[in-house]
């Protein structure tokens, strides 16, 4: 047996930074590369969750973030970029993309119908859309957040339902592009009641797509 190869089976890697272990999985340590797969699954997983695919189940989606972890590790230039952290939630980030967009140019496939949370909601007219409404949440996204065009009507559907009368008229208003003083006006209601059923509207909606993993 090869003593390089014996020996680095014996490395701690939990001793080593990202970047010293990036450099041995591109020398083609195997080993190296595992341990930095395994660390990061986590990582994956959780970007993966702001995504869906119609016909796709989740592991689907983290397998291509997945993909995107290995173009990381492989691309990665330790002496050219900050934070290896950093430079695989972009690549990951990307993957899924790009595999979201290029399913929706498969015709005749059941992967090509999705929809941003960017799109407004109620109607097209809309000034604000839910990202807006969700602004800061931990649900949002830097990238498009993705759901299937069944999701979102089922959001628009149940938006009626879950919101109590005035959540509901302040929420439309908002939706028109209207500053809390205007809706306040428009609802003969004080500012502060506008503010507080805008937070219970945001608390609402981010319950309603953690608990039905959208």
């Amino acid at each position: 047996m090869n003593l390089n190869l014996k020996c680095k089976q014996y490395i701690d890697y939990n001793k080593m930074t990202d970047d010293e272990i990036i450099e041995f999985a591109q020398d083609g340590d195997e080993v190296a590369l595992e341990y930095l797969i395994r660390k990061y699954r986590n990582f994956v997983k959780i970007k993966s969750r702001s995504y869906f695919l119609i016909g796709a189940d989740r592991e689907d989606i983290v397998q291509e973030g997945m993909i995107g972890l290995y173009k990381a590790i492989r691309d990665y230039k330790v002496e050219e970029l900050a934070s290896f952290r950093a430079f695989a939630e972009l690549c990951v980030t990307r993957q899924i993309i790009t595999a979201i967009k290029t399913a929706t140019r498969l015709k005749h496939q059941p992967l090509n119908s999705y929809i941003s949370l960017n799109k407004p909601i109620f109607s097209e007219d809309s000034d604000r859309t839910l990202l807006d409404v969700l602004k800061g949440s931990k649900l949002s996204n830097p990238e498009e957040l993705f759901i299937t065009y069944e999701a979102y009507e089922v959001l628009e559907t149940s938006i009626k339902e879950m919101l109590s009368e005035l959540e509901l008229q302040v929420l439309m208003e908002y939706l028109k592009g209207k500053s809390y003083q205007d809706i306040a006006a428009s609802l003969d209601r004080h500012v502060k009641s506008v503010d507080n059923a805008l937070q219970r509207i945001k608390r609402k909606l981010e319950e309603f797509l953690e608990k039905n993993d959208i």
